[in-house]
């Protein structure tokens, strides 16, 4: 039986932010907002093989209920590119994901407050993500671990 399945893989990153936007003053912001712009910082990746450091780039675009997030980490042996949108009603967060260097996609719901984003993906990889920021830095925390299998054939 073959399996392409993406290894356990847990990511942890602290960002700077180099760039952000300011929201208007007229309406609430919404937590989105905050993360607007790009922003650089390095962390750890918890591969099956072990523990490695990682260089990221955060990229978010859009603003108020509508959220596009590009982040990107390198290490010495594994790349990870997730991409999602992502749209906030209240406080519920749902949208798609995508993570690129392992072909994998699916759905993302979870939470958004001032300062954190909690989400739950689910699809060809099951895992979590959560953001912690504030208007200077941000904390990036991904843990994911493959779908098992079970229509795969041999070949």
């Amino acid at each position: 039986m073959i399996r392409r399945a993406a290894p356990l893989l847990l990511v942890t990153a602290a960002l700077v932010g180099l760039f952000m936007v300011t929201p208007s003053k007229k309406a609430e912001a919404s937590p989105f907002d905050t993360l607007l712009g790009s922003w650089r910082g390095s962390g750890t990746v918890q591969l099956n093989s072990g523990r490695e450091r990682l260089s990221c780039n955060a990229y978010y675009t859009g603003g108020g209920s509508q959220l596009g997030m590009a982040i990107r980490c390198k290490s010495d042996t594994s790349n990870v590119e997730i991409r999602s949108k992502l749209s906030l009603s209240g406080s519920r967060i749902t949208g798609n994901w995508e993570e690129r260097t392992y072909n994998a996609e699916g759905s993302a719901s979870g939470t958004a407050t001032p300062g954190k984003i909690s989400i739950r993906v689910s699809g060809s990889i099951t895992g979590s993500m959560i953001v912690n920021f504030s208007r200077s830095s941000q904390s990036v925390s991904i843990s994911t671990r493959a779908v098992p299998c079970n229509a795969c054939r041999s070949t």
